[in-house]
């Protein structure tokens, strides 16, 4: 199944704290599971770090050779329901949809901003065997 977000893509925050900040996805982890108090799995949700927004400090050890300790600023994750992408070609935050063309022999799927119904860009390409 094809992602609605990926990363590299310009995303805006719709709800939360940082609401109305813009930037890029750097990391999208999917399926990952939260626990109970009793340790059973609960749900899945689905996660994006996206650069500048949601920063959080977190206090890590030295490393000889490698790093300094101290406080470092880093992003935090932010669930996916909360981001909508900008579309690149209107500018504007939209619901992404998934259209699939056939040329020939070639099938080709693209994702399209449901806003101005143009395609964002090729999610998959395959031949079509003769029949």
């Amino acid at each position: 199944m094809a992602a609605k977000i990926k990363k590299g893509d310009t995303v805006v925050v719709v709800r939360g704290k940082e609401k109305g900040k813009q930037g890029k996805v750097l990391k999208v982890y999917k399926r990952v599971k939260r626990r109970n108090k009793k340790g059973e799995p609960v749900y899945v949700r689905h996660f994006v770090i996206v650069e500048g927004v949601r920063l959080i400090k977190k206090h890590v050890k030295p490393i000889e050779g490698v790093r300094e300790g101290g406080i470092i600023e880093t992003e935090g994750p932010i669930d996916i329901s909360n981001v909508m992408l900008l579309c690149p070609n209107c500018n504007k935050p939209t619901r992404v949809g998934f259209r699939i063309v056939e040329e020939g022999n070639v099938r080709r799927k693209y994702r399209y901003c449901k806003k101005c119904n143009e395609n964002i860009d090729l999610v998959s390409e395959k031949v079509i065997k003769g029949g």
